[in-house]
């Protein structure tokens, strides 16, 4: 059988056609099948009835599908498939530009103000969203919108009116006028029948991936280091404190048994706040990254090979809150895991707010914003003079706007910011970088474990390393989980 030849995928036709043929749930979501006669495109695992192949088109994403002029199909719902991995853009720059729409950018900002934050010209901008995706900014964005409303719809008791305000749209009758012209139908005509899950104070959504997932690592990893009163680990899921536009919710994730998919339950007030809360836990949870694309890359390593093997659903544990993390990761500096968390759980209780709403989850305090760390005594709670200076450092870095934790500068940006600041070296950087900013190839090549454990016998340097590293790219973040956990 043949696939029709279109230039609209960056994976190999026939790799698409076999995976549509079989229903390989490996690429649901990293491709889209849309078919000319109904106008339709749906996931690679929908159940209905395969197409004739010369009515087959391919592409690499919803947006790109949308953008060609195919509505969404409402068999197999393609807001219930696994997002697009980031890493799939080509370039640091759609990287960003993703991250930045992903977190609702053009919700209410402009195309001139999106390319501005990249660093690009609004046309450049298009042409190179054009070229890697297939679809522009606003193709981007509006099909983001479309399927997180679609998904609030289906597995939601909000009021459209909420829902309309958390999916990003500016009002009512542009939500209705969206789904009228994409589904030919309003809204609430698509939820007849649905009715929500959860209790009436709490949001309930899926959060789906692609397998294996080792979800019992995440939790492992988190537990290691809970700062008590802000998080909570136990063998059911993750729960923690959260502010989100300046007010205080909290969240827990769990695994749904049977699915390949994570529960989020939400505590917040506000709705417009649900979708940044999605998309910073996904990308916190990694659900998103593609094991199939992982194993291709690091299979060839002597070193990773076994690795992968014994540990097929690798994530890249992420953090809620980057200054949080980068506080964590000075603390951390040549102790222990126990040593750190513990100062955390010190500075959080000692400069952190009360948090009353999250005592249902066993949370109590807020993590303490740069503001209240940035003139702390950070040394009466057991901290050493130069770290708790190198905090206090960076909390009045971030208050004036020298470093940021925004999604879309990359690595080498960040990394030369933040090592300009006393107390913080490369090691420090990477280790931030990979777990706040999600960057799959950020690589604490100084790091004593990492070289033992590569060195197999021998102690490598870190220019060894480094050199090591680079057949490992991008996914030398992941190559260093693995590592750690083979130590």
């Amino acid at each position: 059988m043949q696939a029709a030849a279109v230039p609209t995928t960056s994976l190999d036709p026939r790799v698409c056609d076999q995976a549509r043929l079989t229903r390989d749930a490996r690429f649901d979501g990293l491709f889209y099948i849309a078919v000319t006669s109904t106008g339709i495109y749906c996931r690679p695992v929908c159940p209905a009835p395969s197409p004739r192949v010369k009515n087959i088109r391919y592409y690499d994403s919803a947006a790109a599908a949308s953008a060609a002029g195919f509505r969404p199909c409402l068999r197999c719902r393609p807001e219930a498939a696994p997002g697009s991995p980031l890493h799939r853009a080509k370039s640091e720059l759609v990287g960003g530009a993703l991250r930045l729409i992903e977190q609702g950018a053009l919700d209410e900002g402009s195309l001139p103000e999106l390319a501005a934050r990249v660093g690009v010209g609004e046309r450049h901008l298009r042409r190179v969203f054009a070229q890697e995706l297939g679809a522009s900014p606003l193709d981007v964005a509006a099909t983001r919108r479309l399927l997180f409303a679609k998904q609030l719809l289906s597995e939601t008791a909000l009021p459209i009116s909420r829902i309309a305000e958390a999916s990003g749209y500016a009002s009512v009758r542009r939500f209705n006028a969206a789904f009228v012209a994409t589904y030919g139908k309003p809204p609430r005509e698509l939820r007849r029948g649905r009715s929500g899950d959860g209790a009436a104070n709490e949001l309930v959504l899926r959060l789906p991936y692609r397998v294996p997932y080792d979800f019992a690592h995440l939790l492992e990893f988190y537990g290691r280091r809970t700062i008590p009163g802000v998080e909570s680990v136990d063998a059911s899921g993750y729960r923690r404190s959260i502010v989100v536009d300046g007010v205080p919710g909290w969240f827990a994730v769990s695994a749904i048994d049977g699915d390949d998919a994570l529960a989020l339950r939400v505590h917040h007030p506000s709705s417009s706040a649900l979708g940044t809360i999605a998309a910073r836990v996904k990308r916190m949870f990694d659900v998103d990254a593609d094991p199939r694309a992982l194993e291709l890359a690091l299979r060839d390593s002597a070193l990773l090979k076994p690795l992968v093997r014994r540990w097929p659903g690798q994530r890249l544990p992420g953090a809620w809150d980057g200054f949080e993390l980068a506080v964590r990761a000075v603390l951390g500096q040549q102790v222990s895991v126990a040593a750190a968390r513990t100062l955390a759980a010190r500075v959080a209780a000692t400069h952190g707010t009360p948090y009353a709403g999250g005592a249902a989850a066993g949370l109590s305090a807020l993590f303490p914003t740069p503001e209240r760390l940035v003139d702390a005594p950070l040394e009466q709670l057991g901290i050493t003079r130069a770290r708790a200076s190198t905090i206090r450092g960076l909390a009045a870095a971030v208050l004036e706007g020298r470093i940021g934790f925004r999604a879309e500068q990359s690595l080498a940006e960040f990394e030369r910011d933040l090592v300009a600041l006393p107390g913080i070296g490369a090691w420090t950087a990477h280790y931030i970088a990979m777990r706040a900013l999600a960057q799959p190839d950020a690589f604490p090549a100084a790091d004593l474990i990492l070289r033992r454990t590569a060195g197999q016998g021998r102690t490598l340097s870190t220019r060894e390393l480094e050199a090591v590293s680079e057949d490992w790219r991008p996914w030398r973040a992941y190559a260093v989980m693995l590592l750690w956990r083979g130590s």
